[in-house]
């Protein structure tokens, strides 16, 4: 995101009706776009951790602990077990 002058983008009387409400400040104007990404999403990071998750269940589901999943993943004991144990495993068992 960078900063563009009003008065190259903006016609004259638009840029006079703004200037009623504010002068010498910065105005930040948000994108049109009504759908925005979830978080991660652009970068890959949801995604990612998707991925690491359903390798945390299945190596559960294959006999690995809690506190070993825990020690490998570097994650504390609860963290493990709300990924082990979230709605997430129930809907893929449903399906």
């Amino acid at each position: 995101m960078g900063y563009v002058k009003a008065e190259t983008i903006l016609p004259d009387n638009l840029l006079r009706e703004i200037q009623k409400y504010i002068q010498g400040e910065y105005v930040y104007i948000p994108s049109e776009h009504t759908t925005r990404k979830k978080w991660g999403e652009k970068s890959g990071t949801r995604q990612r951790i998707k991925n690491r998750n359903e390798v945390i269940r299945n190596k559960h589901e294959s006999g690995y602990t809690i506190y070993e999943l825990s020690e490998e993943f570097f994650l504390s004991i609860d963290s493990i077990k709300k990924i082990v144990y979230s709605k997430n495993r129930n809907e893929k068992l449903s399906l």
